[in-house]
């Protein structure tokens, strides 16, 4: 069975999603089966939904896969693909869509606001509470995961980063970047850590805690498991993973691990103030 621009929209429609809603997108174009028109008649059918006076927000990552030793590269916000699948990579590459300047893992926003949202990413916390994800969240947005799960689900990482864990570096890389006036800058992106989180990296705990506080919904669209849930939500539920750990895994306060160290590592030139407060930032 074909999947068509009018399914998917009235199967995503169950979710309640209105006209101006904010929206951060995971997806899995081959979750859902044959789509006529492929990953734009997804995106088509997301943007019909919220409408101009929303916002698709969707990762549009490279994971430095530019700055490779044997291909090394520049950023290219105009040019760079995205390694997150066929619908953002689509989704980017779009009219009036904004794409940000950090040079690894760069979103890509449309709607009201796409140019507030991703402008100054580069200046900011990679997934920080400034970042677009990091906004849109704290605009009170919602996450669609279509055919993807939680292992995938980007906004466990500003959890992380709102809690300051000690496994990520805070602007610890550098990176080249083209401008869009042509010329070459450095930016700086997070610095990954060495070891998956045990807490986080699978997404399984994540799950667990969103079920058993009923705070998500799914449906199938086509052959698509999809989720959905408000990103406040999910990062309440990260947060307390982090703080209380989780069966037999511990706190996140008595992990040893640590950001990894590169050729592109720099010290960090990030000062938080004195009196930051996470959680002051999303309401207890």
């Amino acid at each position: 069975m074909n999947i068509t621009f009018q399914k998917i929209r009235n199967g995503l429609k169950k979710f309640d999603i209105a006209k101006g809603d904010r929206i951060m997108v995971h997806s899995s174009l081959s979750s859902f089966g044959w789509v006529e028109g492929g990953a734009e008649t997804v995106i088509r059918a997301l943007m019909d939904i919220v409408g101009e006076d929303g916002i698709i927000l969707m990762p549009s990552f490279n994971h430095g896969v530019p700055f490779n030793k044997r291909n090394p590269d520049v950023y290219d916000p105009l040019k760079t693909p995205c390694t997150n699948g066929l619908i953002p990579d689509t989704f980017w590459r779009m009219d009036d869509v904004y794409r940000s300047l950090n040079p690894t893992h760069p979103f890509a926003a449309w709607g009201k606001d796409a140019e507030r949202y991703t402008k100054n990413h580069h200046n900011t916390l990679t997934m920080g509470e400034d970042s677009p994800l990091g906004m849109i969240a704290r605009d009170g947005g919602y996450e669609l995961n279509l055919g993807t799960n939680h292992h995938t689900t980007t906004a466990k990482h500003v959890a992380e980063t709102m809690n300051r864990v000690s496994c990520l570096g805070y602007r610890t890389e550098q990176y080249p970047v083209k401008l869009t006036s042509g010329n070459k800058a450095y930016h700086r992106t997070w610095g990954w850590r060495e070891y998956p989180c045990p807490l986080t990296e699978s997404g399984e705990y994540i799950e667990a805690e969103m079920e058993r506080q009923s705070l998500q919904e799914k449906l199938y669209v086509g052959k698509s498991l999809v989720t959905h849930f408000r990103l406040l939500d999910l990062l309440k539920v990260v947060l307390e993973l982090l703080d209380n750990g989780y069966d037999d895994k511990k706190p996140c306060w008595t992990c040893p691990i640590k950001p990894r160290i590169t050729g592109n590592t720099v010290p960090s030139d990030w000062p938080d103030p004195v009196d930051y407060k996470p959680r002051d930032l999303i309401g207890k």
